[in-house]
C-alpha cells in the first residue's frame, strides 16, 4: 500500500451561534464573513475515498470497496493485537510468584487422628499472611507419604500464586476418607472425617479465625480478646513488635495471653570482682 495514496473526505455538519445587537438583512447577510461566532459539530461522517497512484509504472485501480476492507481488516487485527498484549500483560501480573523468604515464622502442630500422627508445618510471610505447608504422616506407606508431600507442594505453590486460602478450606473440609474419628493434641478440634478434613480446619482457626470451624471455645475471649488486641496495638508498641517476631498461626491472635509484661520488672546485674 506504500505506492498508493488515499484521499478521504468527510462530511462534517455543524451549527454556528452569532449574537448580534440588531436583527437586520445587511447583518444576516454577513453572517458567513463573520469570525465572532461558537461553532458546535453536530455530525461527521465519511464521504468518498480516491485512490491516487505514485508509481509510474502502476496503472492498477483500487476499487473503494477493498480499500474499505483492507483498512477494516488492519483495525481488526490491530484490536487482537492489543487485547492480545492486555491478556498478555493481565496474565503475567496474576501469575507472578511470590517467593517464601529465606528465613521464616511458622509452627508445627501435632496431633493424631485415631491411631495415626499428623505433623503440620507451615511457613508464613513477614506478615504473617500462610504461605506454604508441609504434611507429615507416620503409619502410611510410602505412596501416601508421596502423595500428602506432594499435596502439600502443591498447595504451597497455590498460596504463592495468589489463591486464597479461603478456596482450600472451602474445597476440602468435610472430606471423607479413613483415617478419621477422633482428634486428640489440638485443642480446637476433637473430631475430623479425614487428615485433609483436620489440616484445613486448623488452618482456618489460626489464619482465617474461623471459629465456626471450631469445636471448643477460643481460649481468652474470642471477639472481645480480638478489640482489646485492636486497642492495645494502638497503646503498647511492645505488642506490636512481639505481632511482628512470633507467627500468626502459632498463637492464634491471642497475643495478650501469651504476652508477658516486663516493663515494671527490674533487674539488677552485678560482675564479679
Amino acid at each position: 500500500m506504500a505506492k498508493y495514496l488515499v484521499e478521504t473526505y468527510y462530511t462534517c455538519t455543524f451549527k454556528v451561534n452569532h449574537y448580534l445587537d440588531d436583527i437586520n438583512e445587511t447583518e444576516l447577510k454577513n453572517l458567513e464573513k463573520r469570525d465572532d461566532g461558537k461553532f458546535e459539530v453536530l455530525d461527521v461522517k465519511l464521504d468518498n475515498r480516491k485512490t491516487k497512484s505514485l508509481d509510474p509504472n502502476n496503472n492498477k485501480v483500487i476499487d473503494n470497496k477493498k480499500i474499505d476492507i483492507a483498512i477494516d481488516n488492519n483495525k481488526k487485527n490491530s484490536t487482537n493485537l492489543e487485547n492480545i498484549i492486555k491478556n498478555n500483560n493481565s496474565s503475567e501480573k496474576s501469575g507472578k510468584r511470590f517467593s517464601m523468604p529465606d528465613r521464616r515464622k511458622g509452627y508445627i502442630q501435632k496431633a493424631t487422628i485415631g491411631d495415626h500422627k499428623v505433623y503440620l508445618h507451615t511457613g508464613e510471610y513477614e506478615d504473617g499472611k500462610i504461605g506454604e505447608i508441609f504434611i507429615d504422616t507416620s503409619k502410611e506407606g510410602e505412596l501416601v507419604k508421596a502423595l500428602m508431600n506432594n499435596f502439600a507442594i502443591a498447595v504451597s505453590l497455590g498460596l504463592q500464586y495468589g489463591v486464597p486460602l479461603d478456596e482450600f478450606i472451602n474445597a476440602f473440609v468435610g472430606t471423607k476418607f479413613e483415617p478419621s474419628g477422633k482428634v486428640h493434641g489440638n485443642d480446637r478440634i476433637l473430631s475430623a472425617s479425614s487428615i485433609l478434613d483436620y489440616i484445613f480446619r486448623e488452618l482456618a482457626i489460626s489464619y482465617q479465625n474461623r471459629e465456626d470451624l471450631a469445636h471448643t471455645p477460643s481460649i481468652g475471649g474470642g471477639e472481645n480478646l480480638g478489640a482489646d488486641d485492636k486497642n492495645s496495638e494502638h497503646q503498647n508498641q511492645l505488642l506490636k513488635i512481639v505481632k511482628d517476631l512470633t507467627s500468626k498461626g502459632f498463637v492464634r491472635n491471642n497475643y495478650q495471653k501469651n504476652l508477658v509484661d516486663l516493663s515494671d520488672v527490674k533487674i539488677s546485674l552485678k560482675g564479679k570482682k
